[in-house]
């Protein structure tokens, strides 16, 4: 691959059915750590968020409101707009899937696949979970507590059981005449590109589940709906509207530009990064719909964990237990970036405390990250009339080849918890620098002047390198910290091991992180 190549990275298109939080937020932040790292290597990318609009939870949800789907689904992508606005998502585009774009290519998809005869008419009959917008088959659903008797398949059964992931939703039975899609025909190629391509489906543990669902036999899907007037119409078939799911996967195409020419110079996607309760659509219909349709597979997908308050998930539909409005004021929007993803491991779950984000925020970025760049920058105020002087290299930069190797090691893995934790390593040894050399005892010996010069200018090299480092999690506040500096910019990861700050002039500023009562 041509390393100049545009990345191209997505994530998830959230589902109109509710106000952003804490589970939506995770994943578009992780999402952007990852595009904003590649644009600290020098790597062009393209970053694409958006919203899933159609289906018939949306329709459901306009009707009790008493308005049109468009009005529901306009309004809510207002408000998820604004909260990545606020939490800084660094985003080319945000499809929404009632645009027009996305309608040509949705379409387009279905006849390529019925011009390979992967689409034949059939009847189907089974279980439907409206918060999954899915299909279900029984050993996919749990039996609903306190229910009794083991009820013919049908509405009755139906009433027994419970999605795993919806609990408090009532499942569907559904019997209606469909398109279908021939997934069973794919079965031997999906598990070849697992053997053949291990980078497809990431972090292992995942992968592995998806190897357990196709070795477990694939079945046909239905792949439209009946008469249900919110939905991409199905070509040349004025009975049906493209099922969803089916749909909704295809706006990782949509923001290329397909079928228009051209959009090859973004596809295949480097990454999808998705969540991990929705691999089976992302590694198993996806990828065989992209064979029916003779086109490129994506290169990779990474499918995170959830995070967790009080032993449960985060969602709309089991309830949210913390509002995403309510972390972001808590600490800042940078903060609640930093927390979310030095806590929740990216390659699995991870729970949510508020005493736990307070404690973070005060002893991490607050004393740690936050006192070592306002002392430092004090002194040059104090001994060097805010200009930062020329100093011998000192043991801070012997140190930082060696972080940097460990941090893009966890970076270049997506592991990004690893990663804030190697660059959280050279804070913690920037501040014992500071206690080791006494910066304030050497200014009181004019015969150590060359000391406090090399001491200080070690200090600023190395916070101009955290800048670069932690960027990815904290974008606005290491730009300000970059600026204290004297830099225009946060400089690049390839930068920083040669930087030079001699002769720039410092200033104090805002405090990073204030210190808070709550903490």
């Amino acid at each position: 691959m041509n390393p100049r190549r545009t990345r191209y990275i997505t994530s998830a298109i959230d589902y109109a059915n509710g106000a952003p939080h804490m589970g939506h937020a995770l994943e578009k932040i992780g999402a952007d750590a990852m595009a904003r790292y590649r644009r600290r290597k020098g790597e062009p990318v393209r970053f694409v968020v958006g919203m899933d609009e159609h289906g018939l939870k949306v329709l459901q949800s306009a009707e009790a409101r008493g308005i049109t789907p468009q009005e529901w689904v306009d309004e809510l992508a207002s408000t998820f707009a604004d909260a990545w606005r606020r939490l800084s998502l660094s985003h080319d585009d945000f499809i929404r899937t009632t645009e027009d774009r996305h309608r040509t290519a949705a379409q387009e998809i279905v006849r390529r696949i019925q011009a390979a005869g992967d689409l034949y008419t059939d009847t189907y009959a089974g279980y439907y979970c409206v918060g999954c917008e899915a299909y279900k088959t029984e050993d996919e659903l749990e039996p609903r507590e306190g229910a009794a008797g083991a009820g013919e398949a049908g509405p009755a059964r139906a009433a027994l059981l419970v999605c795993p992931l919806h609990r408090t939703r009532d499942l569907q039975w559904m019997e209606e005449e469909n398109w279908f899609f021939r997934l069973s025909r794919y079965q031997e190629r999906l598990m070849d590109l697992l053997e053949e391509r291990p980078e497809f489906v990431q972090p292992e543990i995942r992968r592995n589940e998806v190897r357990k669902v196709i070795e477990g036999g694939l079945e046909d899907i239905s792949v439209s709906r009946a008469r249900l007037g919110w939905g991409v119409p199905w070509p040349a078939d004025d009975e049906h509207v493209i099922y969803v799911w089916i749909e909704a996967l295809t706006n990782y195409l949509s923001a290329t530009g397909f079928p228009e020419d051209g959009y090859r110079e973004l596809w295949p996607a480097d990454i999808h990064v998705i969540g991990k309760d929705i691999t089976r659509f992302h590694c198993v219909y996806w990828p065989a719909i992209l064979m029916s349709a003779g086109l490129e597979l994506p290169r990779s997908i990474w499918a995170h964990g959830f995070i967790n308050f009080g032993g449960g998930k985060m969602s709309k539909s089991e309830g949210v237990a913390v509002s995403l409005d309510e972390a972001i004021d808590r600490h800042g929007p940078e903060a609640l970036r930093y927390y979310l993803l030095r806590d929740i491991p990216w390659n699995g779950d991870g729970d949510f405390s508020w005493d736990r984000f307070d404690d973070v925020y005060t002893a991490e970025l607050a004393n740690d990250l936050g006192n070592l760049a306002n002392r430092s920058i004090s002194m040059i105020e104090r001994y060097r009339g805010g200009v930062i002087p020329a100093g011998a290299r000192t043991s801070l930069d012997e140190q930082l080849p060696d972080t940097l190797v460990r941090y893009r090691a966890a970076m270049d893995g997506n592991v990004l918890h690893q990663g804030i934790a190697a660059a959280m390593e050279l804070t913690a040894a920037a501040n014992g620098f500071v206690e080791e050399q006494a910066p304030w005892s050497q200014a009181r010996d004019p015969e150590r002047s060359a000391d406090l010069d090399a001491t200080l200018a070690g200090l600023v090299r190395s916070l101009g390198a955290l800048s670069a480092m932690l960027e990815p999690f904290m974008p606005e506040k290491m730009r300000q910290m970059a600026g204290a500096l004297g830099l225009s910019e946060v400089p690049l990861l390839d930068e920083v091991v040669e930087l030079d700050l001699t002769g720039r002039s410092v200033t104090k500023g805002d405090v990073l992180f204030p210190r808070d009562d709550r903490a």
